[in-house]
């Protein structure tokens, strides 16, 4: 086709989108083809494509841009084909942007076009591309495949030759051309052309390869033709007959390849021959692969479709065959991956099919052989089986309405899932009915005759319901999951009130018989507790009964039956004890007759509690109860039936005996100690004023008592207790905080944590470092027994230390090398710290780094220079310090190598080895104190140094100074120090005669009076060089490590104390400390990195930084640029040696006045060589982003520390393979000598691409590449930089109708630029649930291994930690447990704690659960899931079970720890180990922080719905409940009720106080304080200020720093006003776990994740706390008024705010705490710019499309949106909970004067006329302002003087007639406010109620005054202390302590000055 030939569309030009439009709706234009000279065509953007063609034409722009400059022809060419193609696939241009595409093409074309084709035929351009394409050609041929050198040449000749050949073939049909072969591949070259590559030479990949290519015998269909059977395999074959994806077949291939090649090469004992798969492989694979089909076969009853043939020869096949189609179902499934049973369900067919069909089975329908048969396409598969069922979840997921909708009235993927749990799935055929397909919904029944085949035209399906389980939006989920919890607190409640009742004080009183009859109602409470249970169970299964099944439904109802029956029975007995016992008095002795004889009650509870001892029975017997739930005997069947429902899941979770007895100590201490404090301090207490409150006959109320006659002050009895049970059922979380310090502690001391936690400790231990390191980083011939790490370990390994300490030395190397890297050291640093390996110093051993030598050699200098005594005396002074005698021993060969290479004169040989013959014969005999002086010792040290610097230099010019120098010690040596030096020196000169003493000397004269002459002339003559014989080998040979050696010596010869400070940083401390720490570990030993376990490592990122750009570093936010502030905030750290000896007399003295510097800048600084504002550089440019970046939560931080792997197991795999001499020369020297050591690199890339994949699921990578998104080229640059790392992403391909197409791409870096690997179809959207779970499956098929690692994008990796990862991997294999770990759980680093005080709080809370918490979890209490990232998940497994998190929407907002459950569930293994970390950031300020604790609240109030919850609760024994409960969903409900215990306590005592209750009880009883409450209200308090986290943090502190530290830390915390943010979390954590399990409306919260120090606006924090805290803080500040106001019960304001302390600091906590954190919030030029703002704000008129950001009114309307889709369950308890603001105005009013004490129900009644009154003159004055402010404005301003005088004179009239005081004002105010807040609470929650009456405006008015008035009485205390400029001061300092303490620059970063964009 001609370019000529085209009509091109007329772009339409539109700021929009493009319209649509046909070729024939547009003008049409013509191309001009004019002329140009020398035109060379430019470059073409062919990165920026549409996603509907990208793939079709990329490579041919591509291509063009490579050879535009060799070949402009050949380059025209390919750019027009790349028209074409465009102009073929979518000719209407109907495609978004191909419009534009077409039109830049055909411009760069018409520009190219002259010049290139002038005057040109056709031929010649043929020609060209033939020319071009036989280059390339010929470069492929040329290169070795095994040379890694040419591998990306040869890449580049593949791509360009493949379009070449394209290209060609299009414009000239006819032309014979070989076939290039396009080498696309992950990691696996499978194609002719890779067969030399390093990964394709182990035997392990050869014998994979040929297992899968065995298809011989195998029937293919008869339009199958092959090229060869070599190249087809396996997966081929199941290709073509189920027609699955091309690109899902060649991931799978390569996925199944490196599974079984890793397997093989793990078997022991090792496979022989190697070349072949082993059979255990196999099976290994087979049987974890397909352990949860088998399980899943013979729940439902079904004989597996795992047949294998009677010939042996087959057996291996066909068990490839089954892995290879489960995989390939699987790599297809798409969203379906999430219904791990659906899978199974189609895998149970397809099999069937495949064996049916390898066997020639029959068909029963058709009598002939069987064939599946999917289609004629590729890719059938999907449309005919995955599409349909995907149909249904998609619809399913749009009945949720984004969420908002009910869980009850829409299925998640667990429903669907749950579907495949039952028999009836079966009924679905396959395939799967045509009717079904039809109605989209094989979950649905057709009304009423379901049996009938075909469905009328006007019938729709029914909608089943739910199954197995119902969400629903209520608290009594709680008591419904955890019952057997709530059951035992409230039995133990009611006993321990009779016990107290009857004042026990011995546990024997319980025997007497009046008091044991009333301890035996418990059980009739526990029948009514099981009736409620079974009631709630009816209820809360309602909405699922239509997927019931009988059995179920009879379940239910039988369960209720009984409960009813057991209730009355227990009733009727206690009522009647003494009819007709059963008496045993035959059997026993008069002593026990009153024993003897059994009550009616006593047997009926004997039998109501024989279940319950079964129970006991089995929880004894873990194994036999394991049986019992896991065996299909139908009488086993039986009895879980009626205890449990069958379900799929949570069977056989049994844990070990010793796991059981650890986890039942542990509670039954905690239980014991929680029940004991109970009794003595809070019921106990209790009791007695609760007697004498119900004796009393209180008659007299000061209001009107609408029960006056209720007995027994029920009201004030209720008061009283209220709170104090709520305490009671709270406080547990209280015990559990305490024992998690205790035994955590404990745990943590076992684990030899912190043994090496300061460089002190470091240095005394580094010598055991390489034992240890040998010990576990190293593979072992033989395997070491758990549990013997002292034993016989190091005694073992001592022998081979010595010989294994270079590899030591380099992996020590490695790490230093990465520190400097990532600037966390200096140059000067890293050479202190590097270990040598020198093979000249005598056995290769590895040497001591110097910062362990630091003044070491001086002090013996010092010490030899005075010594009197022996040679063994100086010998033991110096051996007493180990690194003193080494840094001797080395001081002493390092020169005598020196001198032995420097000195190479005959003469001056001879002299020097005489020195050096008679030392050590000296030494030898110990006569060295006797020959040599040592008073001139540091003068030949001086000389020696000054030698040194001048063989650094190594310039010719220094020739004459180091021959004087050589004198000089020389003569040193002789003269001074040799004791018979003279005898010496002259045994020398009489050695050589004076004519050879000539030839020494220089033919020039002049050259001979130019060197400083010595005094003797055979001095004179000593190291001069002459021109027939050098004397001197200088300068020296430029050799790299010989200059590594003597800038060692002179470091050795130089250094002093100040060396044994680093490395200064603190990061760089933490991080060496904790790894030598961790080789003291127990850890599993390390295989060889070819047999360890493969992993993979999944990243999910969405639209997070890449990488910061030049514009972002400079960018500003409150005047400050992001990398002053980087500079600013990551300097690093000295250490303050003298902190804690001063702590108590100059704490802030030395936080504000310690000498620190930044040092990670100006490391950065040094290893680039620039200087501070030197950036104009686009290299150095783009070092700084990088630096920049790595400090900031981005994805390039990620990326880098997560291939740290990948370098690690390279150099592991380098130690392993290299041999003596190449581990010698060091690894750094292998790689940078490639040539001579290609095949060994080679075989480490291949290793470590055998072992470790690393995937980032780019959601929408394809979209930013498209639009241009720099974060897209971002991520491009980190695939060239790291070529191991791939993407993933989802393509959305529109297909020109409105059709849309969707894809998972995996792309990788080549030739500098992105290729396309593997593309595979999915059925639709694959993000229809929660985003991140979602976009983690879509690229889960692309991992690889056994292992999985899931990283999120906040989080970071070390090299160190990265050497332990074979370790941790080994933990699958090595364990002791009754189940193998499904998931290993590591232990994470805050990496943001030092950015501010709140950030440290944040770092210390997530640390103490990341380690102690977690440890504790894990051992004893087995309840630990998984609760984010780093985990290890065992991938098989859980491939088979649903993947790495669940999806549903909202249900599954914290997907994460759902993998936990869902593990646990399946019989899995949660554990965690702390050898290992990972770093980890978190949010920084404070509305951050809320956003996050407010996602993860609505998270655990969605779990407390979960199905998932309620199992883990009924399933797991009473002891692992607790421990789920209090660790989960409990932690949350605690803090619910910690608040709640607050307002049901000042609530109680407002009743009391306006009732005149309280006034009544003191006259009666006296004025006695209440301990019971004071207790209650100090309970409260321990979890309101943060201890439940703080003891566990200073435990862990204590651990890990030392208990100095952790309570120096403890006590700043506290002075950084840390309970202030412990308290406000509370809240926060209280009002979003309520209001979402009330109301819903829980959603993902983005926080963002840079660093946040800036200042907020009053506005934006009004808005984010004003319902949560600040409602709440205002009600608790006027119900302490008003009870401080009447209360008679303290005699002094003093005793009241001791008791109330906490309730008081919790409200103006909750009031000011977000004014307190926020930066500069307390600065008088922000608070008025905070003021004006929040006017405009406040009076902005809201609407549509008015953002919350900018109006008041449209924010009020998103804050209540959760009560438009809550339930009417939600608004009923809304509407209740808004009825306790009425109590203020019923209880005030008759105090007041004007009601002359008055009691009558008039006077409530009159107050709400009051109210009437004030409505009606609010919507007059509102209808006013609507009719007349615009038209009749005069009118208007009278209108509101009439209401104003009329206000005005009843007012008046009230104060002089009616007796009103100013009292009553105050009084009117508490009363009426809190009633106008209480109405606009009832009219949100009936809010279409009000709307149609029409007064809907005058709540928005009453509604805006109420918020106007909170906001004032929170500006005007702001604004007083703004106005002090020292309170501004303070409050930098308290946030910024650290800073200050670092003397870093705050100030300008808060004020906003910046004095240029370059960097500081």
């Amino acid at each position: 086709m001609e370019l000529g030939e085209i009509v091109v569309v007329e772009p339409v030009v539109d700021q929009g989108r493009p319209e649509c439009s046909s070729p024939s709706a547009a003008p049409a234009r013509r191309i001009s083809r004019t002329r140009t000279a020398n035109y060379v065509p430019n470059y073409f953007d062919s990165e920026t494509l549409p996603l509907g063609i990208s793939d079709k034409i990329q490579r041919f722009l591509r291509v063009a841009n490579e050879i535009r400059d060799e070949s402009p022809r050949a380059s025209y060419m390919c750019r027009f084909h790349a028209f074409a193609k465009a102009h073929e696939i979518d000719p209407s241009s109907s495609i978004r942007g191909v419009r534009q595409l077409k039109t830049a093409l055909i411009g760069q074309l018409e520009r190219d076009e002259a010049i290139i084709l002038s005057q040109q035929k056709q031929e010649n351009s043929v020609r060209e591309l033939y020319r071009m394409y036989m280059k390339y050609q010929n470069v492929i041929r040329s290169c070795e495949v095994h040379d890694t050198t040419d591998r990306d040449v040869r890449t580049r000749a593949h791509a360009i030759a493949s379009v070449l050949y394209e290209v060609l073939g299009d414009v000239s049909p006819g032309v014979t051309l070989p076939v290039p072969e396009t080498p696309v591949y992950n990691i696996i070259p499978l194609g002719s052309g890779g067969a030399q590559h390093a990964i394709m030479q182990f035997p392990e990949i050869k014998a994979t390869i040929a297992a899968l290519r065995k298809i011989r015998g195998l029937p293919w269909p008869t339009n199958h033709f092959s090229s060869g059977d070599d190249d087809m395999d396996l997966l081929d074959w199941l290709q073509c007959w189920f027609r699955f994806q091309e690109g899902n077949v060649k991931n799978q291939r390569e996925h199944l390849i490196l599974l079984l090649a890793n397997i093989h090469i793990r078997q022991f004992p090792r496979p022989e021959p190697l070349s072949e798969l082993d059979d255990r492989a196999i099976n290994e694979l087979m049987k974890r692969l397909f352990k949860n089909y088998k399980a899943w076969c013979k729940f439902l009853g079904r004989p597996s479709n795992l047949w294998l043939p009677a010939v042996h020869q087959e057996v291996q096949q066909y068990k490839l065959l089954y892995i290879a189609l489960y995989l390939l179902i699987w790599g297809e499934a798409s969203n379906l991956r999430f219904m791990p049973e659906c899978l199974c369900y189609i895998f149970h067919h397809m099999a069937y099919e495949l064996v049916s069909h390898l066997s020639g089975a029959v068909s029963f329908k058709t009598g002939e052989s069987f064939t599946p048969i999917y289609g004629q396409g590729k890719g059938d598969f999907l449309t005919q089986v995955i599409t349909p069922i995907y149909n249904v979840v998609y619809k399913e997921s749009q009945r949720s309405n984004n969420g908002t909708a009910g869980h009850s009235q829409w299925r998640n993927y667990d429903d669907l899932n749950e579907f495949f749990w039952s028999p009836d799935c079966f009924q679905l055929g396959w395939p799967m009915r045509s009717g079904m397909a039809d109605l989209a919904d094989f979950f649905s029944t057709l009304p009423p005759d379901k049996h009938r085949t075909c469905p009328m035209d006007d019938e729709k399906p029914i909608w089943l319901g739910k199954t197995n389980f119902v969400e629903i939006r209520s608290f009594w989920h709680l008591f419904r999951s955890f019952d057997r919890m709530w059951a035992f607190l409230l039995l133990a409640l009611q006993a321990m009130i009779v016990m107290a009742w009857h004042g026990v004080q011995s546990p024997f009183d319980v025997l007497d018989a009046s008091i044991l009859k009333d301890m035996m109602s418990i059980f009739i409470t526990s029948s009514v507790i099981n009736f409620l249970r079974a009631i709630l169970d009816i209820v809360f299964t309602w909405k699922a009964r239509k997927s019931m099944c009988f059995s179920q439904k009879l379940r239910l109802v039988l369960k209720l039956v009984a409960a009813i029956i057991w209730a009355i029975l227990l009733s009727f007995y206690y009522a009647f004890p003494r009819h007709r016992s059963f008496c045993f008095s035959r059997m026993f002795s008069n002593r026990a007759s009153q024993w003897s004889c059994l009550s009616p009650y006593t047997i009926t509870i004997i039998a109501y509690m024989t279940p319950n001892a079964i129970g006991v029975l089995l929880f004894f017997l873990p194994a036999l109860a394991s049986c019992v739930e896991t065996s299909t005997w139908k009488i086993f069947a039986i009895l879980s039936w009626w205890v449990q429902p069958r379900l799929y899941v949570g069977r056989g979770m049994q844990e070990s005996t010793i796991s059981l007895t650890k986890y039942s100590v542990f509670w039954t201490l905690l239980l014991t100690s929680k029940l004991l404090f109970s009794y003595y301090f809070e019921v106990l207490p209790l009791v007695g004023p609760t007697k004498q409150i119900m004796e009393m006959n209180i008659k007299k109320y000061e209001w009107h008592e609408f029960f006056p006659e209720v007995k027994n002050n029920a009201g004030a009895v209720v008061a009283v207790w209220a709170p104090v049970i709520l305490v009671y059922f709270m406080d547990t979380q209280i015990w559990y905080a305490v024992f998690c310090t205790i035994f955590g502690g404990l745990s943590g001391v076992f684990h030899h944590l912190g043994e090496i936690r300061t460089m002190g400790t470091l240095r005394t231990r580094f010598h055991s470092l390489p034992s240890a390191f040998n010990v576990h980083l190293m593979p072992k011939s033989t395997k070491r027994k758990t549990g013997s790490f002292f034993s016989s370990n190091f005694s073992k390994a001592s022998e081979k230390a010595q010989n294994r300490s270079a590899e030591f030395a380099q992996v020590w190397n490695q790490i230093i090398t990465s520190f400097r890297s990532e600037d966390l050291i200096s140059n000067r640093e890293m050479d202190l710290m590097i270990v040598p390996i020198s093979s000249e110093l005598g056995d290769s051993s590895a040497c001591c780094p110097l910062f362990l030598l630091a003044a070491k050699l001086s002090t013996a200098v010092d010490i030899a220079k005075n010594f009197i005594g022996t040679d063994r005396d100086l010998y033991k002074t110096i051996k007493k310090d180990v690194y003193m005698l080494s840094a001797v021993k080395e001081c002493y060969e390092s020169l005598k190598h020196i001198f032995n290479l420097l000195v190479v004169g005959d003469r001056e040989k001879r002299i020097m080895s005489g020195i050096i013959e008679q030392v050590e014969t000296s030494v030898k005999e110990s006569t060295f104190l006797m020959h040599f002086r040592m008073k001139e010792l540091p003068i030949l040290h001086k000389k020696f140094v000054q030698m040194v610097d001048l063989l650094i230099e190594n310039k010719v010019d220094c020739q004459g100074k180091l021959v004087r120098l050589l004198q000089d010690i020389f003569e040193v040596v002789t003269e001074d120090m040799i004791i018979h030096g003279c005898s010496f020196c002259d045994s020398v000169r009489c050695s050589h005669s004076a004519d050879d003493m000539l030839l020494f000397l220089p033919s020039d004269t002049n050259a001979v009076l130019s060197y400083p002459l010595p005094e003797s002339a055979d001095d004179m003559l000593l190291f001069l060089p002459s021109d027939t014989n050098a004397v001197l080998s200088y300068p020296l040979p430029d050799d790299s490590s010989l200059q590594e050696k003597i800038k060692r010596l002179y470091l050795l010869l130089t250094i002093n104390e100040s060396a044994m400070d680093i490395p200064v940083n603190l990061e760089a401390r933490r991080r060496i400390s904790f790894f030598s720490t961790s080789l003291f570990m127990d850890m599993p030993p390390a295989p060889k990195v070819r047999s360890m376990i493969p992993f993979s490592v999944i990243t999910p990122y969405y639209m997070e930084e890449v990488t910061f750009s030049e514009e972002e570093l400079h960018s500003v936010q409150d005047a400050v640029s992001i990398i002053f502030y980087m500079q600013t905030i990551y300097p690093g750290f000295y250490l303050l040696n003298s902190l804690f000896r001063f702590f108590y007399v100059h704490l802030f003295l030395v936080l504000s006045c310690s000498s620190i510097s930044p040092d990670e800048w100006k490391n950065f600084l040094e290893r680039i060589e620039c200087g501070d504002s030197d950036f104009t550089d686009a290299e150095k440019m783009e070092e700084l982003r990088k630096w920049a970046s790595y400090r900031g939560q981005t994805l390039s931080r990620t990326v880098r520390g997560m291939m740290y792997y990948k370098e690690a197991l390279k150099l592991q795999a380098f130690l392993d393979m290299a041999n003596e001499e190449e581990i010698c020369k060091g690894y750094d020297a292998v790689k940078r000598n490639g040539n001579a050591h290609h095949r060994l690199l080679a075989q480490l890339e291949g290793v470590a691409d055998m072992k470790f994949t690393y995937v980032v699921s780019c959601q929408n990578f394809g979209a930013q590449k498209s639009s241009g998104d720099p974060r897209a080229h971002d991520i491009v640059d980190l695939m060239i930089k790291y070529p191991s790392l791939r993407v993933a992403y989802i393509e959305e391909r529109e297909m020109g109708n409105g059709h849309k197409v969707y894809f998972s791409v995996l792309v990788k870096a080549a030739n500098n630029l992105d290729q396309e690997v593997y593309r595979i179809q999915l059925p639709g959207p694959p993000i229809i649930g929660e985003g991140k779970p979602e976009n983690q499956n879509h690229a889960i098929i692309f991992t690889r291994g056994e292992g999985l690692q899931t990283i999120d994008m906040n989080q970071d990796n070390y090299l160190e930690e990265a050497f332990k990862m074979r370790n941790l991997l080994q933990e699958f294999l090595h364990h002791s447990r009754k189940r193998p770990p499904t998931i290993l759980g590591m232990r994470e680093h805050i990496f943001t704690g030092s950015v501010s005080s709140l950030a440290g709080f944040m770092s210390y809370q997530e640390t103490s659960f990341v380690t102690i918490g977690q440890r504790l979890l894990a051992n004893p209490l087995k309840v630990r899931f998984h609760y984010g990232h780093p985990d290890v998940f065992d991938r098989i497994f859980h491939l088979t079970r649903g993947g790495v998190s669940k999806a549903s929407k909202v249900i599954n907002l914290s997907e994460d720890i759902f993998a936990g459950y869902n593990s646990t569930l399946r019989q899995g293994n949660v554990t965690y180990h702390e050898y290992m970390q990972v770093g980890k950031g978190r949010d920084l300020g404070l509305n951050q922080i809320s956003l996050f604790e407010a996602k993860v609240a609505n998270g655990n109030a969605e779990q407390s719905l979960s199905r998932d919850i309620y199992r883990l609760g009924h399933r797991f024994d009473f002891f692992r409940m607790l421990s789920c409960y209090y660790t989960t969903v409990g932690f949350y409900f605690s803090a619910l009720v910690t608040v709640l215990g607050i307002y049901v306590f000042l609530y109680g005592q407002l009743y009391l106080v306006l009732s005149g209750l309280e006034k009544a009880i003191l006259s009666a009883a006296g004025a006695e304080r209440n301990r019971s409450l004071e207790t209650a209200l100090a309970s409260q308090s321990f979890i309101q200020l943060g201890l439940l986290t703080g003891l566990p943090m200073l435990m862990e502190l204590g651990l890990e720093k030392g208990f100095r530290t952790a309570v120096y830390n403890f006590f700043l915390m506290q002075f950084q006003l840390a309970s202030v943010f412990f308290t406000f979390n509370l809240g926060t954590k209280a009002h979003y776990y309520s209001c979402t399990l009330l109301h819903g409306g829980a959603k993902y919260r983005p926080t963002g994740r840079r660093f946040v120090v800036f200042h907020a606006s009053f506005t934006e924090n009004y808005r984010l706390y004003s319902r949560s805290h600040f409602v709440k803080g205002f009600e608790l500040v006027f119900l302490l008024i008003v009870y401080i106001s009447f209360c008679q019960s303290y005699q002094n304001n003093v005793t009241y705010m001791i008791v109330t302390y906490s309730i008081w600091f919790m409200s103006l906590t909750w009031l000011f705490a977000p004014f307190l954190f926020n930066p500069s919030g307390l600065e008088w030029e922000k608070v008025v710019q905070d003021w004006f703002g929040w006017n405009k704000w406040i009076h902005n008129q809201g609407g549509i499309g008015i953002h919350p950001v900018k109006s008041w009114e449209s924010w009020w309307d998103e804050e209540h949106a959760h009560l438009k889709y809550s339930g009417i369950n939600g608004r009923i308890a809304e509407i209740v909970l808004s009825f306790r603001f009425f109590i203020y105005q019923y209880g005030l009013v008759y105090h007041l004067d004007i009601a002359q004490r008055n009691q009558d129900i008039m006077v409530y009644g009159i107050s709400w006329l009051v109210i009437i009154t004030f409505f009606v003159l609010i919507k007059i004055s509102i209808e006013g302002r609507r009719r007349l402010s615009a038209n009749s404005h005069a009118l208007y301003r009278l209108l509101k003087a009439v209401l104003f005088l009329c206000f005005l004179s009843i007012l008046i009239v009230l104060l002089s007639l009616c007796g009103l005081s100013g009292k009553d004002l105050f009084i009117c105010a508490l009363a009426f406010l809190p009633t106008g807040w209480g109405l606009l609470l009832v009219a949100q929650a009936v809010r279409p109620l009000i709307e149609k009456v029409g007064i809907w405006d005058s709540v928005q008015v009453i509604a805006r005054s109420y918020d106007y008035g909170m906001g004032f009485l929170l500006f005007a205390p702001l604004a007083v202390l703004a106005f002090i400029p020292s309170v501004s001061e303070f409050q930098t300092r308290l946030l910024f302590n650290q800073a200050f303490s670092r003397r870093l620059q705050i100030q300008p970063i808060l004020k906003g000055k910046r004095k240029n964009k370059s960097p500081p």
